[in-house]
């Protein structure tokens, strides 16, 4: 699936095809997806991330647990693609949720094992 955005400003990266992108993956990876993200930032790419987690003594509610949860859905909705970031292959139980909300979107969905390997074919 090929559905890019395109921006067409002036002087806004020369109207090219701008790809949207979310990270999807496990928290205990945010070191790496923070990573991933100003990588493919730096090479045009807009990138969804997660809210990651930085206060300390800080108790999240169910309330504002499931907000976070609502607005990563709305960031794959908003995507052209997502991005699971499987460090080791692992994929827990939420990043399988969106994994499968993306298909039913009809997102792309890539895999960072199998991305880093071809990313210029996706950048």
């Amino acid at each position: 699936m090929e559905a890019y955005k395109v921006f067409t400003l002036p002087g806004f990266n020369g109207g090219k095809i701008v790809k949207v992108m979310t990270l999807c993956g496990s928290l205990k990876f945010k070191e790496e997806m923070m990573s991933i993200a100003e990588k493919m930032a730096l090479k045009g790419v807009c990138v969804l991330t997660p809210v990651y987690p930085v206060l300390r003594n800080y108790k999240i509610t169910e309330e504002q647990l499931i907000k976070l949860r609502e607005a990563h859905l709305k960031r794959i909705e908003l995507c052209d693609s997502i991005l699971v970031v499987n460090v080791n292959n692992y994929i827990g139980n939420s990043t399988n949720l969106e994994i499968e909300y993306a298909k039913k979107l009809g997102k792309e969905i890539l895999y960072y094992t199998d991305f880093i390997k071809n990313i210029d074919k996706y950048v």
